[in-house]
């Protein structure tokens, strides 16, 4: 297992579409374990492969607490294919946009199905933090950020910070 680059908003990766998946094979395992392994050391409670530059559809998860056994969830080709009505508001953050949070609204609960680690497909109905980490997830697969979410000001202002921490960290400092 290694730790890749996340990669950072603007980027433009991030808003292209990930592609679906014929099948999983060792090759995916293997970039499978990567991102959770990129995705514990963030940390982080989920990532998309387009994070670390890959436009597959692939997501890792592990909501649990750091006290708790790790518990991640593998989903491959993951479609949601219903949420509730009621929504939820939760603050959310991105590994692609670090330091920014806001309060996004979504539904409260979601049914998804895709195909997990060992290649068998499967159904989840998720509530809470999972509903919302399985949906922030989901979007980026599809090219969307929760910052698609703010207002127009609140988005702009978030990507003109990131864009210049951007700058201050590639600067060569000798």
């Amino acid at each position: 297992m290694s730790i890749r680059k996340i990669v950072i908003e603007p980027d433009p990766i991030l808003r292209k579409k990930s592609e679906s998946l014929e099948k999983v094979d060792d090759e995916i395992r293997k970039l499978l374990d990567d991102m959770l392994e990129t995705m514990y050391a963030a940390p982080g409670i989920g990532l998309a492969a387009v994070q670390v530059g890959i436009l597959k559809r692939i997501i890792v998860i592990d909501i649990s607490k750091d006290e708790e056994k790790k518990t991640p969830l593998f989903l491959v080709n993951p479609e949601i294919i219903s949420r509730s009505k009621k929504t939820s508001v939760y603050e959310e953050g991105c590994l692609s946009l670090p330091g920014h949070f806001a309060e996004i609204e979504r539904p409260a609960e979601c049914q998804v199905k895709f195909i997990d680690y060992d290649g068998k497909e499967k159904e989840l109905v998720a509530d809470g933090l999972l509903a919302t980490c399985i949906q922030h997830e989901v979007d980026h697969l599809n090219g969307v950020l929760f910052i698609d979410y703010l207002s127009k000001l609140k988005k702009d202002m978030i990507v003109k910070k990131l864009i210049k921490q951007k700058k201050e960290f590639n600067k060569v400092v000798l």
